[in-house]
């Protein structure tokens, strides 16, 4: 029987094994709507199969994975769970980098289509405005018309993240988003994480302690 809830992320009593070795072992986690919640802990910890237990990519042995009170994620895949208003950013960012920055979102957003009206997508003004806003969230409105190739390590990471702003998720998920950043690029990031979780949810998963601090 799944349990009745009113936050946003309900995990109870999670456990997950991979050949007899217990990655996930009785995990419970609650993410009220407009938190924002730090999980910290050394390499092998289970921070990532937790994420990917979140969106799918691993299935729990037992216990719950609920969103929004009652979806239960453990019976959905990878891209109902996406639609359903949870988006990742893995450690790596991942851009089209022969795209401007602006492009990219664009992408982003017609992503959201299917395959043809994504190829006959044109930005109305209300897009315009969207992407420009997100631009500006993610520090990067200055550079909106240059190749995403020419970014920085850390300026890829927030275009990738201004990305998944661009699907709008109410949950967003950022594994160990400063790895390999600059120190200034570290400051400046938990300044947008910061900013971001003004209006929506977000779990950080780090094991940089000054930047969790």
């Amino acid at each position: 029987m799944i349990p009745l809830t009113s936050s946003l992320l309900y995990l109870d009593d999670v456990h997950v094994a991979f050949d007899g070795f217990k990655a996930i072992n009785g995990l419970s986690l609650i993410i009220e709507p407009g938190e924002m919640r730090a999980i910290i802990g050394p390499n092998g910890a289970g921070k990532t199969t937790m994420l990917d237990i979140i969106t799918g990519k691993t299935k729990p042995d037992s216990g719950d994975v609920l969103f929004e009170g009652g979806l239960d994620l453990t019976e959905k895949d990878e891209t109902e769970i996406a639609l359903a208003g949870i988006g990742r950013k893995f450690q790596k960012p991942t851009v089209f980098e022969s795209q401007t920055v602006r492009e990219n979102i664009e992408l982003a957003l017609a992503g959201s289509r299917n395959i043809l009206a994504s190829i006959l997508y044109q930005e109305g003004e209300e897009d315009y405005e969207r992407i420009t806003h997100i631009l500006e969230t993610i520090r990067l409105d200055h550079r909106a018309e240059e190749l995403a190739a020419d970014l920085s390590h850390g300026q890829k990471q927030w275009l990738e993240i201004g990305m998944l702003l661009a699907q709008d998720p109410k949950l967003l998920l950022v594994d160990e988003p400063v790895a390999g950043m600059t120190d200034a690029e570290t400051v400046e990031t938990a300044k947008l994480l910061r900013d971001i979780a003004r209006t929506r949810s977000v779990i950080v998963v780090e094991h940089d302690m000054s930047f969790i601090r």
